[in-house]
């Protein structure tokens, strides 16, 4: 009877299949089958934190597939990857196929390289799931799904168009814009460095340059130009005496392999790579390539915090090393690495599968990049296994012999250094030399003796300023984030892209600049949600986390000391609550009314005065505090209905209404005629069939009636709704007669677009294409050549320009119909347009992921 092996993805089932042989069958999960409802907290805080877990939409097919695949096996096999996520992944999934399969005959496997031998162990001695572990991930998710689904939208009220906050997202965010701040506030001050070129009074001639160190004996501190004016003034006529050589070597040891933090950064700083980019190279290599004997996994698990080594590799790289570098670069002992005491020893470093495994022996099978971080991977290792390298440094001091009458002393150095021995460096190249702030290293120094003169060639001076603290990179963010203890392995890649999806952060060059948006949601939640945001507590979260996987801390228990802590941070966050005396003497007053106006609906919600009214006499009657902002808008409502309420007047000094009640006496303001203009002309339109994006569903139709209604009822529009009519306007305006005479009138004036001279005439090539390619599906997105082609035109027509995204797609699209249009190789070069076609999918539009 054949066994069932479930992993997260395709690329592993096919790796693992190909390994484990005809009696198992290989299926993939596609990562997660379960999670927290989206439209609901999902968590029952009453009953120990109790989460909701659904189906994820998306896994419905999979997970009919699975539960069909499980009736009538042997065991079933849990082998997703060797973390916490995995775990979770293993336990929901033994959680849905319980019905299919007795739980005796579930097993958990667990491995750090997808190779034969590692494979066949795992196997061989199969555990259970590590119930520990999944408590600690579902802490994680549910902590994170309380802090985002409460303060989120506490954030939305207060700052418009912010998208959303995070229990870790939001502490990074807030190293980001503590360090702008820092650079803004930042005020530079100036120093001077002062030296000399020299050289010897005999050959070799060559020149050399030296630093002053020490003025008097003290350090050469020179702040100001008057200073360093002086003292050069003070030099000028002396002469220059080697007074000492002082020869030293250094032993440098080698870096031990990479972990997710390291790797990501070095990806980031070698090779420009982002975090989630270089992850999922990593991914591509852990899970296998085919060599013509079925794949193999090349790399060691990638999500990973220990610098723990197995035997095994360690001998093996020892081996290979003795054998291609020679016995000198072979330590006497196994080089070994401290982890950090949270790191979790069971799992390695990142290493290669194979040592024996070169680079160069992948150059036909990997892509580019793949090979490049395969290679940082392999270089790293065998260098970790490497003897330290030798370094001779050679310092000259030289003093300025003072003449006669002059007491002040003044002495000068250079370094130079000079790799003796690689040792490590063999297998990484040489590194380069790093220069202290002085300047003091050189390239080389010629042969010099104790007490010899030197020439001064020209004596040197340099203003210069201290600078500020350079904005995070991706790779500096994940070292401060893991320097902080903020995150896992598994999350600074995600947390990076989050910040940059939801335009908190922005890329300049290399550099990560929060955004004005950005330092609004990050002002706004350290001053009213500080403590929760802040570095030491979240990474105090995170030992916790910790501590739940050992068996430490209970997660029910650790939770709920948690959540009394943020409700009252949530409290203080929403505001002063209003006096519940001084409410009730409002709704007192709003008991008076005696016809309610009718209930209204926008969109999909439903306004009504007099439910608003009971809503508020209900919180009150259960105890909850009410807001200042809830307040405000009953004491609109009430001085709406004055007509009704012949004592409001008299009282109206005493329940602190006498602002809202002037400004409800005053007449209405007039219409405006050009939003009414607007709204009748796009009576007239045809609007265009409703679009869905997500789960998201825009409808021009709707909203135009949604605007006209709130118009005709009496309620103005706001800015932001008047700016969207008027991108409608704009959007139909081909089907407005005479419109560009009605322009001024209608005050709509589009901001002056850079001249666009290339949509144009790229638009006309493809009106040469008589055959388009039928459209195609991925996920529930329809791409369609054609369609895409034609809503360009259309938006040319209109505004004579197109985005330099849309200009993108569309020269991507003229490259897929090349043999269409005539003389394509001059019009690729005249536009840019990479020559051939070959190796692109058949469908690739705007917004396509590419």
């Amino acid at each position: 009877m054949k066994s069932l092996v479930i992993v997260e993805s395709p690329a592993k089932a096919k790796t693992i299949n190909k390994i484990l042989g005809s009696e198992y069958v290989v299926k993939a999960s596609m990562g997660h089958v379960r999670d927290l409802p989206e439209k609901e907290l999902g968590i029952d805080v009453e009953k120990g934190f109790k989460p909701k877990y659904v189906t994820i939409k998306t896994r419905e097919k999979v997970l009919h597939e699975l539960k069909a695949a499980a009736e009538g096996v042997d065991r079933v096999y849990l082998a997703p990857d060797p973390d916490r996520e995995g775990e979770a992944i293993a336990w929901h999934l033994q959680a849905v196929l319980r019905k299919s399969v007795p739980e005796d005959k579930f097993f958990r496997v667990s491995y750090n390289e997808i190779t034969a031998p590692a494979i066949r162990k795992a196997f061989s001695e199969p555990g259970r799931i590590d119930e520990k572990r999944v408590d600690s991930q579902q802490a994680r998710r549910v902590l994170d799904r309380i802090v985002g689904y409460k303060v989120s939208p506490l954030l939305w009220r207060r700052i418009r168009g912010a998208a959303s906050a995070g229990r870790v997202q939001s502490v990074a965010l807030r190293l980001v814009c503590e360090r702008e701040r820092e650079i803004l506030n930042f005020k530079p001050e100036e120093f001077w460095l002062l030296g000399a070129k020299v050289r010897k009074q005999v050959d070799p001639l060559d020149p050399f340059e030296i630093k002053l160190a020490r003025i008097n004996g003290e350090k050469a501190e020179i702040k100001a130009a008057e200073q360093a004016h002086a003292i050069k003034a003070d030099l000028d006529g002396r002469a220059l005496r080697v007074s000492d050589i002082i020869p030293r070597e250094i032993s440098k040891r080698a870096m031990p392999p990479y972990i997710t933090s390291s790797l990501q950064q070095a990806g980031s700083s070698v090779f420009g790579f982002a975090p989630a980019y270089t992850m999922k190279l990593a991914q591509k290599l852990y899970e296998g390539e085919d060599f013509g004997e079925g794949p193999v996994g090349l790399i060691t698990y990638m999500r990973t915090d220990s610098f723990s080594v197995s035997r095994d590799a360690q001998e093996s790289c020892r081996e290979f090393v003795h054998r291609t570098y020679g016995p000198e670069y072979l330590p006497e002992k196994p080089n070994f690495y401290k982890s950090r005491s949270s790191a979790q020893e069971a799992h390695e470093a990142i290493r290669p599968t194979d040592v024996n495994r070169t680079p160069d022996q992948l150059t036909s099978v990997l892509d580019p990049d793949e090979l490049k971080l395969y290679s940082l991977i392999w270089k790293r290792f065998v260098a970790s296994q490497m003897a330290p390298a030798r370094i001779a440094q050679r310092t000259v001091e030289v003093e300025a012999v003072p003449p006669a009458g002059k007491t002040s002393t003044y002495l000068f150095r250079a370094t130079a250094s000079e790799v003796i021995f690689p040792g490590y460096m063999k297998a990484t190249g040489v590194e380069e030399k790093k220069k202290d702030e002085n300047g003091d290293e050189i390239d080389r120094l010629p042969p010099l003796s104790k007490g010899e003169g030197l020439d001064c060639l020209q004596w040197l001076e340099e203003q210069k300023f201290t600078s500020p603290p350079p904005r995070f990179t991706e790779a500096s963010l994940v070292k401060a984030l893991e320097e902080n203890g903020v995150g896992r392995p598994s999350t600074y890649a995600s947390i990076i892209s989050t910040l940059l999806a939801r335009r908190y952060v922005e890329k300049e060059k290399r550099a990560l600049k929060p955004t004005d948006m950005g330092l609004k949601v990050c002002d706004f939640l350290v001053e009213h949600l500080g403590a929760l945001f802040d570095v030491k507590f979240t990474a105090g979260m995170e030992e916790q986390l910790d501590e739940i996987e050992t068996g430490a801390v209970q997660w029910g228990v650790m939770m709920e000391k948690f959540y009394q802590e943020f409700l009252t941070w949530l409290e203080k966050a929403k505001g002063p609550q209003a006096d519940p005396a001084a409410v009730q003497k409002l709704l007192d007053m709003a008991k008076g009314v005696q016809t309610w106006e009718p209930a209204t609906k926008r969109g999909k919600r439903t306004y009504s005065d007099q439910a608003f009214t009971e809503s508020i006499q209900k919180q009150l009657g259960e105890g909850k505090g009410i807001s200042e902002r809830q307040v405000g808008a009953l004491k609109k409502l009430i001085c709406r209905y004055r007509e009704q309420l012949p004592t409001l007047e008299a009282v109206a000094g005493e329940l602190a209404l006498t602002e809202e009640l002037e400004a409800a006496k005053r007449p209405p303001e007039p219409p405006r005629q050009d939003v009414l203009k607007k709204l009748e002309l796009l009576k007239k339109v045809q609007f265009k069939e409703p679009r869905t994006v997500g789960k998201k569903v825009y409808d021009d139709s709707v909203f135009a009636n949604s605007l006209r209604t709130q118009f005709e009822s009496g309620r103005s529009l706001s800015p932001n709704q008047i700016h969207y009519l008027d991108r409608m306007v704009m959007k139909y305006s081909d089907q407005i007669p005479d419109f560009e005479s009605m322009k001024d009138e209608l005050g709509l004036h589009e901001a002056a677009a850079a001249e666009d001279k290339e949509s144009g005439p790229l638009l006309e090539l493809l009106k040469e294409v008589k055959t388009w390619k039928p459209p195609t599906k991925r996920g529930r997105r329809e791409w369609d050549d054609q369609k895409f082609y034609e809503s360009l035109s259309r938006q040319y027509g209109q505004r004579k320009s197109l985005s330099p995204k849309q200009v993108a797609s569309l020269k991507k699209m003229i490259r897929r119909y090349a043999e269409q249009i005539p003389n394509y190789e001059q019009v690729a070069a005249q536009y840019g347009i990479p020559a051939s076609a070959k190796s692109r999918p058949a469908a690739e539009s705007e917004g396509s992921p590419e």
